[in-house]
């Protein structure tokens, strides 16, 4: 959403933050738009869908460095979830799914330190709690870097009796930025939190970047999402990039749905940077071509 945001609709996104557009009519208005498209393309091809929320860095730490209180950013949060519920509430297209996106406390693809998970799980409870008092249906952890910090999401969504997904990003090399495998990565949550993810998935990272590295082995039972760049670049790269790489929609639909081939029980597929409404209608076209 961010990426189209910036480069389709002109729109200034100071700390690749999205959930200000709640402080305006006209942001509230782009942010729906958003989401009833992803509706309508749901309904047309008969698929479910997930909305993904506005709050992927509308944590602490992130909200500061904007000059966000946290009393603030909880109003935020929470009416971001109370926009969605009201367009969900107007379709009546099922499975609409509403997800509460919460991001790294920092940089997700550079991280200078990692937390102990007691400390993720107090760190990232705060948003977690305020989302909880929304009409929310899971918390998606995405862009993570490292297993401690996704550790500590799992235990605070567990904490507040909330379903959760982890997203792990890789890079190139399809390892995690701080050099974990996602089988290592993966097994590590799992074993510290006994299983309670819903699921995994894979984003922020091009199909070439992580396909080889994906196995018929335990752990990728796990895997059940891919949310994908259209660009190859590197995360160094879409970091300085000016203008928007959004790679060929059509071939990252079929790269998208050679993987679901390869593992039929994964069951979310979606677009991440660089990718818009070309990408989506693209991916569902072959994923569910025979």
């Amino acid at each position: 959403m961010e990426t189209d945001l910036i480069f389709n609709h002109g729109v200034d996104l100071p700390g690749f933050a999205s959930y200000p557009l709640m402080k305006t009519a006209e942001g509230r208005e782009l942010l729906k738009g958003y989401l009833k498209d992803l509706i309508a393309l749901g309904k047309e091809t008969g698929v479910g869908v997930i909305l993904e929320s506005p709050t992927w860095v509308a944590n602490r730490d992130r909200g500061a460095a904007l000059g966000y209180a946290s009393s603030e950013l909880k109003t935020l949060n929470q009416d971001a979830i109370a926009m969605m519920a009201t367009v969900r509430s107007e379709s009546d297209h099922a499975p609409t799914v509403i997800s509460a996106n919460i991001g790294p406390r920092e940089d997700a693809y550079a991280p200078e330190a990692q937390m102990h998970s007691d400390e993720a799980e107090r760190y990232h409870s705060e948003q977690i709690s305020a989302l909880a008092e929304t009409d929310v249906d899971v918390i998606s952890g995405y862009t993570l870097a490292y297993p401690s910090e996704a550790i500590g999401m799992v235990r605070a969504a567990r904490r507040f009796g909330l379903p959760v997904v982890i997203s792990f990003t890789v890079e190139t090399d399809g390892r995690l930025p701080t050099g974990e495998s996602l089988e290592e990565a993966i097994s590590e949550v799992d074993a510290a939190t006994d299983s309670y993810a819903a699921y995994f998935m894979i984003n922020c990272a091009h199909p070439e970047h992580f396909s080889g590295v994906l196995e018929d082995a335990p752990w990728m039972q796990r895997v059940r999402g891919i949310i994908a760049n259209a660009s190859r670049c590197s995360h160094a790269e879409l970091d300085e990039a000016e203008e928007l790489d959004d790679g060929n929609p059509t071939e990252l639909g079929v790269q998208l749905s050679e993987i679901r081939r390869r593992f039929p029980h994964i069951q979310v597929l979606g677009g991440c940077c660089g990718t818009d409404m070309r990408h989506m209608k693209q991916i569902v076209a072959a994923s569910r071509t025979p």
